[in-house]
């Protein structure tokens, strides 16, 4: 059987996941995972943390802990929150020795074929520390949309930025240290080596990528490719096994479909399955289906670098779909930890129930643009498009609970197979759209609840209440997980009667 590759690649191990990461990426792979086994397909979900970029460093520091500390105690938070909300890979990505020998294996491949190339490139410097400065190091104005932001992927366009071509680069550690341009030879994937093969990838993605992401590979497209540095003369991360660049590390944003392969092999074995290598998955014989969910910002190191170092070593498939995401905003601010502008999917569900969090993340998702939280949102809406609304359908379904079996007609049937493909429109991942699927169960919710079923036709409702309720279930985890005795979504509706039985009602939420 096919399988899809679901992954949600891991967050900076500087802290714990909050409501923006868990709006995104998160809760959007935990959807499309779960519709797609309900539906009958193979499915592997993997995610974790990532270890080795450098804002660990400068939070570490912030913080007036070690670096090592908090990355620890990072990927247990983020782990913590992700099971608090009911999102729990098959594989989760942490740093270890294994996850050291994996990026590195992969990395002397392409050096063994000849892709990496030495080159001279240029990084600010700071003569009073004698050191490098890149990524989270470096603050400065984005050279292709202004924007104030740190070397790397630039949250504003998301193009990526040379640390070496910010405009008026400075410490992000010492601010007020001078800094200047040194020339540093260090080991890159030569983009442009690979715009034919690129082009022709992206001209198949294209009529499924959001906007955004869109943009960014139209633009970058326009313009002669970078090289993209494979190792960094920088101190903090995996130390990089070439002797011509002694002393570097490999960059931590070139580790991404290394750190994929690692995550899908553990999300084989947590099954039960022994691979013979880290990439077998990915191997292309095996017709594997890989789709990335990930912020906008993100796309030039998944999708632009992924695709290249794929491309260059050939043999493995390369991802289905990207599917992307805007920033999700908090009281129309941007979510800040150090700020404290913050709220924590764990501290979250110990106050609501994670179905009410779940669907108004889902509602409110920043699919296509930056959307809002506030708590007082989270209560109303719920209240007003979920609980309320099902808790009214469950207490029509209790007249008819223990009186056997009821006859479900034809049109009942035909009705059933309309609202799955409805259903089937948001989350399937060609199209996948988690505010659709939000706005879908509402909607599907209120005919519902305007139903006023008799004894002619209480076999229709319950049956299509079964319906409704199975497909929401990759939503309402704990509803779902209460009201039905399987979780499976039929191809199409074939029941002749269904037997009702009384439903567990959601808990209105507090303001």
């Amino acid at each position: 059987m096919e399988r899809t590759l679901v992954i949600a690649p891991g967050p900076t191990a500087n802290g714990d996941l909050h409501l923006g990461h868990l709006a995104g990426p998160f809760l959007a792979a935990d959807v499309c995972a779960r519709y797609a086994r309900a539906a009958g397909h193979d499915v592997l979900f993997g995610t974790g943390v990532h270890f080795t970029q450098n804002y660990i460093v400068t939070t570490a520091r912030r913080l007036g802990v070690a670096p090592e500390d908090l990355r620890v105690r990072s990927a247990g938070q983020v782990e913590e929150t992700l099971t608090a909300m009911g999102i729990v890979p098959d594989g989760f990505v942490r740093f270890g020795d294994r996850y050291v020998k994996t990026v590195r294996t992969f990395f002397e491949r392409l050096h063994s074929r000849g892709k990496l190339r030495l080159r001279g490139v240029m990084f600010p410097y700071a003569p009073r520390t004698g050191e490098f400065l890149t990524d989270a190091y470096v603050r400065g104005g984005c050279p292709v949309c202004l924007a104030d932001g740190c070397a790397g992927l630039c949250e504003n366009c998301g193009h990526w930025i040379a640390s070496g071509d910010l405009i008026d680069p400075r410490s992000t550690l010492h601010p007020e240290d001078p800094v200047e341009l040194r020339e540093q030879q260090v080991l890159v994937l030569p983009l442009e080596d690979h715009r034919e093969a690129l082009t022709a990838y992206f001209a198949r993605q294209s009529a499924t990528m959001r906007p955004r992401l869109a943009q960014m590979i139209e633009e970058i497209l326009a313009r002669p490719l970078p090289d993209y540095p494979v190792t960094l003369p920088i101190a903090w991360g995996i130390p990089a096994p070439f002797p011509e660049v002694a002393g570097q590390v490999i960059y931590a944003d070139a580790e991404t479909i290394a750190w994929s392969m690692h995550g899908t092999a553990l999300a084989a074995e947590q099954r039960g399955e022994v691979l013979a290598a880290e990439d077998e998955l990915w191997f292309a014989e095996t017709g594997n289906k890989v789709v990335y969910f990930f912020g906008s910002d993100a796309g030039f190191a998944f999708a632009v670098v992924g695709a290249a170092m794929l491309e260059a070593l050939g043999g493995y498939v390369l991802p289905d779909h990207f599917v992307t995401n805007e920033f999700y905003e908090l009281d129309h601010d941007k979510f800040s930890t150090s700020r404290g502008h913050v709220v924590s999917g764990r501290e979250l569900a110990a106050e609501v129930p994670r179905d009410l969090i779940r669907f108004h993340l889902a509602a409110t998702s920043p699919d296509f643009q930056r959307t809002n939280f506030t708590r007082e949102a989270l209560a109303r809406v719920t209240g007003e498009r979920l609980v309320r609304p099902w808790n009214r359908v469950a207490d029509k379904i209790d007249r008819w609970a223990g009186q056997g079996p009821l006859p479900v007609s034809r049109r009942s049937r035909e009705a059933a197979a309309r609202l799955l493909e409805r259903f089937a429109a948001a989350y399937e991942v060609r199209r996948f759209n988690l505010t659709a699927a939000a706005f879908t169960l509402t909607e599907q919710l209120a005919r519902l609840d305007r139903w006023d079923a008799g004894p002619v036709d209480a076999g229709d409702f319950c049956h299509e209440v079964d319906v409704f309720l199975r497909c929401a279930a990759p939503l309402l985890i704990d509803l779902a997980g209460q009201a039905l005795p399987d979780r499976a979504i039929p191809a199409a509706p074939h029941a002749t009667e269904f037997t009702p039985v009384r439903l567990p009602r959601l808990a209105e939420p507090r303001r």
